[in-house]
This record gives structure tokens, C-alpha cells and sequence, in this order.
């Protein structure tokens, strides 16, 4: 193994880490989630189905972690540039993928009337 796939790996995991460690809490959390920084979650009487809610959050987060370490999977068999394309895609996708879908989640589980969007 060369110092580069060691040192490739130790960033990969430094990275992808918080993320899925984010994606298990949520998963786990008996309270309402957030997922924008600085924006306080809903409170529990808000949500229709805690569980649910928690569940498919933590679930976003865990396979956008997993997705990066896909791809850094993925870039040890590509040479060059070409192994940061995926990582690229991931990042911008994934992460456009988890906005749309956290906006779907807030419209089918956050109960109507309640003062937020």
C-alpha cells in the first residue's frame, strides 16, 4: 500500500465519519431532527410521524456518506482527474438530492397550519 492510498483513506474517513455518525444519531433520535445549520428543528407536537421523519432523514445521511466512500472507492481504480468526477457528482447531486428531499419530507410529515413552510 502506498502513502498516498493510506494517507487517501485516513482523509476519506475523517471526512466521511461526522457525516454518517450524523446519519446514525438521526436515525436514533426520539426527538424531531433538523437539517439546516442554525435553523431550529421542528418541535415534536409539529411532526406527524417522529419516527419516520428521524428515520428517513438519518437514511439520507447515511447513503450520501456512504455514496463518498463509493466514490473514493471508486477513484482508486481511475487515474488523475477522472477520480475526482464522482466525487464531484456526489457532492453537488447528493447534495442538491438531499435539499429536494428534505423540503419532500418537511411537506408530508410537518402537520399543516403549524407556521412553517
Amino acid at each position: 500500500m502506498t502513502t498516498e492510498t493510506i494517507f487517501g483513506i485516513m482523509v476519506t474517513l475523517i471526512c466521511i465519519l461526522p457525516i454518517l455518525i450524523l446519519g446514525i444519531v438521526q436515525y436514533c433520535s426520539k426527538e424531531p431532527v433538523g437539517f439546516w445549520a442554525g435553523k431550529e428543528p421542528p418541535k415534536k407536537e409539529q411532526v406527524s410521524d417522529v419516527r419516520a421523519y428521524n428515520h428517513r432523514h438519518g437514511l439520507m445521511w447515511i447513503l450520501y456518506g456512504a455514496g463518498f466512500f463509493l466514490c473514493f472507492c471508486c477513484g482508486m481504480f481511475l487515474e488523475g482527474a477522472a477520480s475526482a468526477i464522482p466525487a464531484l457528482v456526489e457532492c453537488i447531486v447528493g447534495l442538491l438530492f438531499m435539499i429536494l428531499y428534505h423540503n419532500k419530507l418537511d411537506r408530508i410529515y410537518l402537520k399543516k397550519g403549524d407556521g412553517r413552510k
